[in-house]
């Protein structure tokens, strides 16, 4: 039983808890919609968005968060303006700002042979260095996400799954959208610091789409998906502590891990009700 506290009686391992614990919850609310939606493409696209600005606040001393968030917010802008257009589908606008704005990041990274160490923390993260100021700010953040979910969940769920009716309500589906899409954004933006932008994209969406086996209603969906991330945290934290790994990079293998084991438990469910029903029927 020691092997299971002792980790935890270290002070920057209860911050990169709590924080992870936040983290979870955040990509939870998110990434459930994000998963319902088919828009992990977008996820993962503005997660990589973030370079360019946050390379530039690297370089010129500014905040590595007003960066991303200034990026992620132009990716985001991009994004609902080219999504307009007929001609283009909305993956290939995603796609070719995906490109340009990585493109961008290490083009101004290769200017810096400084900027290599910061680069590793934005791509993978440091849950281990997080501070007072950073749970602030996730704990804002959860505040803020929480409550345009609630308020938004009726918008949200029509969006999903009937966009047609969305509009014959008078519910704004692109107004929605749009408001989705800033979630999406908060959410990588307030997250990178902690796991990284290449592995934020692992909690937000394989806790959310384990949960989608378990459960067909949103609001079950969302908490079971934040148990299965907190989980997936305290899990990376033991494993890293025991076993010298990165501490980011191990708490997102232990989420997708769990979507793994979830859809092997699934299917092993499934499974054994089809045998025996058909034991029955033999019967």
């Amino acid at each position: 039983m020691e092997w299971l506290l002792v980790p935890f009686e270290v002070s920057f391992v209860q911050r990169a808890l709590v924080a992870g614990v936040l983290v979870s919850v955040v990509c939870a609310i998110v990434g459930t919609w994000v998963v319902l939606r088919g828009m992990a493409f977008i996820g993962d696209a503005m997660s990589h968005g973030m370079l360019p600005g946050v390379a530039i606040a690297s370089l010129t001393g500014v905040n590595l968060l007003i960066g991303a968030a200034v990026s992620a917010g132009v990716m985001a802008l991009g994004v609902t303006a080219l999504g307009r257009s007929r001609r283009l589908s909305e993956d290939t606008t995603i796609g070719l700002l995906f490109v340009g704005m990585l493109a961008s990041g290490v083009i101004i990274v290769s200017h810096s042979r400084s900027f290599a160490v910061d680069l590793t923390g934005f791509l993978f993260g440091d849950v281990l260095a997080v501070g007072s100021a950073d749970l602030v700010g996730l704990v804002i953040t959860l505040a803020v996400v929480a409550v345009v979910a609630l308020l938004g969940h009726r918008s949200f769920t029509a969006l999903t799954f009937d966009i047609r009716k969305a509009h014959t309500l008078g519910l704004r589906p692109r107004l929605a959208n749009a408001v989705l899409l800033a979630l999406v954004t908060l959410t990588i933006v307030a997250s990178f610091r902690v796991v990284g932008t290449l592995l934020v994209f692992g909690l937000l969406i394989a806790p959310a789409a384990a949960a989608l086996f378990w459960s067909r209603r949103i609001t079950t969906i969302m908490f079971v998906a934040a148990l299965l991330g907190v989980a997936a945290t305290v899990g990376g934290l033991l494993v890293s502590w025991h076993w010298g790994t990165a501490a980011g990079a191990t708490i997102a293998a232990g989420a997708v891990l769990v979507f793994f084991l979830s859809a092997f438990l699934s299917f092993a469910r499934q499974r054994f009700r089809s045998l025996t029903l058909e034991t029955e029927r033999s019967r």
